[in-house]
């Protein structure tokens, strides 16, 4: 039974990252590759004595940051560890995922995802914040000075993205609900973002299923994060 679910729920998404692999090796993932010697490389330059100012000033984003400041550090800020989270989580995270979602979905619907998630939770926190703790989507002021680092909510939605595109909806609701006990135990800042990330990944989700079954005059619908061939 358990291998039948299986099947079902993970097989084509199996096919495809292993024909994927076994055909083109390591060049079917240049992007997570990249990113995961990205991420080693910030953190070689952040632990010496001279760097760290370096990569807090091009990469830590935090709510109580001007916003044009924020938009510019959000790209590297992907990359760089979150301080809860040790190196080689954040590699690990970006190799499996990235490398999954680079070969079902294309490189350029991986970067579009990635930096559209991780936008939607730095924008969510100055709005939660504006609104308060009393507010139900509200944060405390506290959150407006923690530094916002990491691949987790790029991860999550691209997670979220690559199951809806091949069909695994139980475990997107599995992750939903994984995202939702997460913030129960534990209320943070991290684990609202995740929550935020999740519903922009299905956003964009449902905006290409529908561009794909109602294509415009010149649009053949390949513009969302549905799955494309392996290659690019």
């Amino acid at each position: 039974m358990a291998a039948s679910f299986a099947r079902r729920e993970w097989g084509p998404l199996y096919v495809t990252v292993r024909t994927a692999l076994a055909t083109r090796g390591w060049r079917a993932v240049p992007l997570t590759l990249a990113s995961v010697c990205l991420i080693a490389l910030c953190q070689i330059v952040q632990v010496q004595s001279w760097g760290y100012g370096l990569i807090q000033d091009i990469g830590f984003v935090r709510a109580e940051d001007p916003f044009w400041l924020a938009l510019l550090r959000t790209p590297l800020s992907l990359f760089l560890p979150a301080l809860s989270l040790p190196v080689w989580g954040a590699m690990v995270q970006v190799l499996v995922v990235f490398g999954v979602a680079e070969i079902t979905l294309g490189r350029p619907r991986t970067l579009v995802i990635a930096y559209v998630c991780t936008l939607a939770g730095t924008l969510y926190a100055r709005f939660g914040i504006a609104i308060g703790p009393e507010g139900i989507l509200g944060l405390p002021a506290s959150d407006a000075r923690i530094v916002d680092t990491g691949p987790s909510v790029a991860v999550t939605g691209l997670a979220v993205c690559v199951c809806a595109c091949t069909g695994a909806w139980i475990t997107v609701a599995l992750v939903v609900v994984a995202m939702v006990v997460e913030m129960i135990v534990k209320p943070n800042l991290a684990g609202t973002e995740h929550l935020v990330a999740i519903g922009a990944a299905l956003v964009l989700c449902a905006s290409a299923a529908l561009r794909h079954r109602h294509p415009s005059d010149g649009d053949d619908g390949a513009g969302g994060p549905e799955v494309p061939p392996a290659g690019d």
